[in-house]
């Protein structure tokens, strides 16, 4: 197992997330996950998107600009809802993560304050 196994289910939710604030297309989703360091494959997204949208989460529709297309797609209310319980499932995981994790260290003592 690589450790980008265990970010699938991260960028589905990512996925999930930003189709639910607005329609989403493959490039701009790719390019929106690599802002959040992912780096994803076309190969890798689209049968994401795909098993998504036959699942419910997603509907999709091909739109044209000019004489190129895309597909478009957007969350259903199935979609909606399975975000909302993911939420509150990520929530409880990341309290359980970083419950025991000590504070993060603040400033050291050699920083030197400019005046």
């Amino acid at each position: 197992m690589t450790d980008q196994d265990l970010y699938v289910g991260l960028i589905r939710l990512h996925v999930l997330h930003h189709s639910a604030q607005e329609p989403i297309f493959g490039l701009g989703i790719i390019e929106e996950l690599r802002h959040h360091g992912y780096e994803i494959s076309a190969g890798t997204l689209y049968p994401m998107l795909h098993g998504l949208e036959k699942k419910g989460y997603l509907i999709s529709q091909q739109e044209r600009s000019g004489r190129r297309g895309r597909r478009i797609y957007a969350i259903t209310p199935h979609g909606r809802q399975a975000l909302a319980a993911a939420k509150i499932k990520v929530k409880e995981l990341f309290g359980e993560l970083f419950q025991d994790e000590p504070a993060l260290p603040g400033p050291t003592s050699h920083c030197q304050t400019v005046a």
